[in-house]
């Protein structure tokens, strides 16, 4: 169940998607946090670049890899604007995150940009339970959809015209 300092964690990965796209980046956030409730490490995507691995979930597995040990690892919670890529889903499993809450899942992520004619993702979009055996997960956010969807289609129409 979502809770309200969830939708307060959530809120702040949608605002750090944005960011992103002020950025020129594609438009994901994402937020760590102990459970203890504190906020520990935080992100936006980096892919710009050309690195398709600069995913805000990934760099957050990896903060988590270097400076929690395996119990806090396991308390903590991974909040993100989107659904986590099969990649992003993989660094979670390995490094022993606990709870995954996300506003907007990759279902509906591909149907957007299905709809926007923006060409399929060379890998596939998987649910995070699909690639993380007893992955605890929640989403998506209804609250969150139509903010998302407009984020991403900003993203494509700056992409169009570049």
């Amino acid at each position: 169940m979502i809770s309200k300092s969830d939708l307060k964690y959530l809120r702040r990965c949608v605002d750090l998607a944005r960011t992103a796209l002020e950025k020129g980046d594609q438009p994901f956030g994402s937020v760590l946090v102990s459970g203890e409730d504190h906020v520990l490490a935080e992100d936006h995507n980096h892919v710009a670049g050309g690195d398709h691995t600069q995913h805000p979930e990934f760099a957050l597995a990896r903060w988590a890899a270097e400076n929690l040990t395996p119990e806090e690892r396991s308390r903590a919670t991974v909040y993100t604007s989107g659904e986590h890529c099969p990649m992003c889903a993989a660094a979670h499993g390995w490094v022993g995150l606990g709870r995954i809450v996300y506003a907007s899942s990759s279902k509906q992520l591909v149907q957007w940009l299905e709809e926007m004619g923006v060409p399929k993702s060379p890998v596939r979009n998987l649910a995070i339970q699909e690639v993380i055996r007893d992955a605890v997960v929640e989403g998506p956010v209804p609250e969150f959809e139509e903010e998302i969807r407009e984020l991403h289609r900003q993203f494509y129409e700056n992409e169009k015209k570049d």
